[in-house]
């Protein structure tokens, strides 16, 4: 069975870091988005085999703030 998550990605100088916002902790990285996908691929698998599904699934928005 296959299920989608959201995904963020934050590209720096030493890579991507990666992580799934709806489960709490569950972060990767990698020196690719590629490979920080797979990897988190990877974490998410090892989450839920860990922990199971979470009962409720978070909410994602976006948000526009004033910046100086």
């Amino acid at each position: 069975m296959k299920k989608k998550y959201h995904v963020t990605l934050l590209q720096h100088v030493e890579g991507v870091s990666v992580s799934c916002p709806e489960l709490p902790g569950c972060h990767s990285q990698g020196a690719t988005v590629d490979e920080a996908m797979e990897n988190l691929r990877d974490a998410i698998q090892g989450y839920l085999e860990l922990y199971g599904e979470p009962a409720v699934r978070c909410e994602i928005r976006e948000m526009e703030v004033a910046t100086a």
